[in-house]
C-alpha cells in the first residue's frame, strides 16, 4: 500500500519564524516515515517557498537557504512554472505556490513534480495532506489555510474562520463573549487612533481599566510585543511597542490587580465536530508573565502537569476548552490558555491558538502526553482529523 503524502510547512514570514522551525523538526524527528512519505516545505523570512535540501538548511537556522534556489528566471504563469511544482535551481527544488486551475472536481490539487524532483518521470506527485506548523501572521491567521483551500488540499488545523478568528485577540473576544465565556475586561484601539490622539486614547483606557494593564498586538503569537503598563508613565511605551506589530492593539485588565499575580493555566483540545480536552496546566514564568523571553529563551520557567487545581476547576477549564474550541469555529487542534485570580479562585478564558508551539516539550503536546496521548500518535490524529474535516467538505456543493 502506498504511504501517505505528507507535506510540513514550516517557517514564514512571521516574528514567530524560530519558533516554528523548532515545531516543524520535533515533527519531522517524531512522525512514522514507516506510514508516511515526508516532504519538507520551508517558506524564508522574506516569503520565499523552499523544499528538498534548501528545507533542511532552513531547519538549521539558515537564513540564505533559498534565496540561491529562487528560479529568477521562472515566475508563476509563464509556460516553464508549473503551478503548484518543484522547480530545480542549482539541482535544488523551489515551490512556485499553487494557483488556481479550474478543473471538473474542482480545484487544481497543490502538486510536486516527479520529473522536478527525480528527473525520471513526467508523473506529478500528489500531497495527500500538508501539515501547516506555522506560527502567528500568515500562518496561524487564515491566509495559509485560504492558499490550501483554493489548492484543495487536505491540511492540519483550523481552516480559514478559525484561525484568522482564533489569531485575532479583538475578534475572538468578541466571539467569546457572544458564547457567555468569562473573559476580561478590555479595550481595542487603533494605532492610527492613538498616533493622532494619544491623550484621548489613555483617558478612554484610565476610564475603563485599571492600571496595572497588559498591553498586546491583536494578531501576533508567542507573547511578542505584550508589556505590562503598571502607570500611566508605561502606559504609552507600551502602546507603542505593540503597535510596531499590528494596526489594532488590545489593552487587559491584569487579573489578580496589583497585590496578587494571575495563574496561568493552559488546556490542550483535539479533534473536529466532537473535540476532547486534555487535563490542564499551569505555568508558573519565571519573569512577572510568560513573555517571549520567558517562553524560549530564560531558563527557570516551570510547567506543572496536571495544574494544582480541584478536580471541580478542572473540569470548569476542560467544559470551557472546549467551549472556546467551538466559538471561534476551530477544527484539529487548539491550545485555550486561561487566567485565575488566586485570590477569588476566578477562572477567564484569555486566549485560544490554533496552531500552537508543538515542539515535544511544548505545552500542547505535553498535556496530551498527560492524557494518554503520546507525540508521535499526536501526530496521526491529526492527520487523520485533517484528511476527515477535508472529506467532510467535499460533502459541499458549490452549485445548483
Amino acid at each position: 500500500m502506498a504511504k501517505l503524502r505528507v507535506g510540513i510547512l514550516f517557517g514564514g514570514r512571521s516574528g514567530e519564524h524560530e519558533v516554528s522551525l523548532l515545531s516543524a523538526a520535533s515533527v519531522l524527528n517524531a512522525i512514522d516515515k514507516a506510514k508516511y512519505e515526508v516532504v519538507p516545505i520551508g517558506i524564508t523570512k522574506d516569503g520565499h517557498w523552499v523544499t528538498a535540501d534548501h528545507a533542511e538548511r532552513l531547519l538549521q537556522g539558515d537564513a540564505e537557504a533559498g534565496r540561491s534556489a529562487r528560479p529568477t528566471h521562472l515566475r508563476a504563469g509563464d509556460p516553464e512554472a508549473t503551478p503548484g511544482a518543484a522547480l530545480l535551481a542549482q539541482g535544488e527544488a523551489v515551490i512556485v505556490p499553487p494557483e488556481p486551475a479550474h478543473r471538473d472536481a474542482g480545484m487544481a490539487p497543490f502538486r510536486i513534480e516527479a520529473s522536478a524532483l527525480r528527473r525520471t518521470s513526467d508523473r506529478a506527485i500528489n500531497v495527500d495532506v500538508i501539515f501547516p506548523v506555522l506560527h502567528g501572521t500568515f500562518g496561524e491567521d487564515g491566509t495559509i489555510q485560504g492558499l490550501l483551500e483554493l489548492a484543495d488540499i487536505a491540511y492540519v488545523g483550523a481552516g480559514v474562520l478559525g484561525s484568522s478568528a482564533g489569531m485575532d485577540k479583538d475578534v475572538m473576544k468578541a466571539l467569546f463573549r457572544a458564547a457567555g465565556l468569562p473573559i476580561v475586561k478590555h479595550v481595542t484601539v487603533l494605532r492610527s487612533q492613538f498616533e493622532s490622539a494619544p491623550k484621548k486614547v489613555q483617558k478612554l483606557i484610565e476610564s475603563k481599566l485599571k492600571y496595572p494593564v497588559f498591553v498586546k498586538p491583536a494578531n501576533l503569537g508567542s507573547s511578542v510585543g505584550i508589556s505590562k503598563a503598571h502607570d500611566r508613565k508605561e502606559l504609552g511605551p507600551a502602546i507603542e511597542e505593540a503597535a510596531k506589530f499590528d494596526r489594532k492593539i488590545v489593552i487587559e485588565e491584569s487579573v489578580g490587580g496589583k497585590k496578587h499575580k494571575a495563574r496561568e493555566i493552559e488546556c490542550s483540545v483535539l479533534g473536529n465536530d466532537d473535540p476532547k480536552a486534555s487535563v490542564a496546566g499551569e505555568i508558573v514564568p519565571c519573569k512577572e508573565f510568560y513573555d517571549y523571553d520567558a517562553k524560549y529563551l530564560d531558563e527557570g520557567s516551570e510547567s506543572v502537569i496536571p495544574a494544582k487545581i480541584t478536580k471541580a476547576e478542572m473540569k470548569r477549564v476542560q467544559v470551557l476548552a472546549v467551549a472556546a474550541f467551538q466559538a471561534v469555529d476551530c477544527s484539529g487542534l487548539a491550545r485555550v490558555d486561561f487566567l485565575m485570580d488566586p485570590k477569588s479562585r476566578k477562572i477567564y478564558v484569555n486566549e485560544i491558538n490554533t496552531m500552537p508551539g508543538f515542539t515535544a516539550i511544548s505545552m500542547y503536546p505535553k498535556l496530551w502526553a498527560a492524557s494518554g496521548v503520546p507525540y508521535p500518535e499526536l501526530i496521526d490524529r491529526l492527520i487523520r482529523l485533517g484528511l476527515e474535516r477535508h472529506g467532510d467538505k467535499k460533502k459541499n456543493q458549490y452549485s445548483r
